[in-house]
């Protein structure tokens, strides 16, 4: 276990998380601030990813997990990201919908800001948004975050306009 609330543990995805986290992935819903669903390859690239990062930096995505009766309902963590040019910390969230709008998006978003400041020990922590992802600014508006600079990211070929938000340690 990497850290918990009240309601939620974060842990590193495994193997046997992979079919949870291809329905997210693969729900065009859930990935509309991605421009849509992820394709198998994209999927497999994802976890890849997901599997190095644990092994060179120590974190990244973790899945999050209901302690009630361990189901993983999504992924929330600390990846690595470019804003401005600059390398910064980023807390990202990725929920299945049958679990949105229940408060636990803020909650695993809140943990990762604490297990950056008080474990990792940086200073200022983002999340990247995408200028229509109204629900997901409200998770960074919670955890105590505010607009930095408005950027460009390009996903499959598209500009699609994102906000940083971020919060120093106090």
């Amino acid at each position: 276990m990497i850290t918990e609330t009240e309601r939620l543990y974060l842990r590193e995805i495994t193997q046997e998380d992979y079919p949870v986290i291809a329905k997210i992935l693969q729900d065009d819903v859930a990935m509309f601030a991605y421009n849509g669903a992820f394709s198998d390859e994209a999927v497999a690239q994802w976890f890849d990813n997901l599997m190095t990062q644990y092994q060179t930096r120590g974190f990244s995505l973790w899945a999050v997990v209901l302690k009630e009766n361990d189901q993983v309902i999504g992924q929330c963590g600390l990846t690595l990201q470019q804003v401005d040019n600059e390398t910064v910390t980023e807390i990202g969230y990725l929920f299945d919908r049958d679990y949105w709008h229940q408060g636990y998006a803020i909650e695993a978003a809140q943990a990762c800001k604490t297990y950056a400041f008080d474990v990792l020990g940086v200073s200022r922590v983002y999340s990247i948004i995408r200028d229509n992802n109204i629900a997901s600014m409200n998770v960074a508006i919670r955890n105590g975050m505010t607009v930095r600079t408005k950027f460009i990211k390009t996903y499959r070929g598209i500009e699609m306009p994102h906000f940083a938000f971020a919060v120093d340690r106090s």
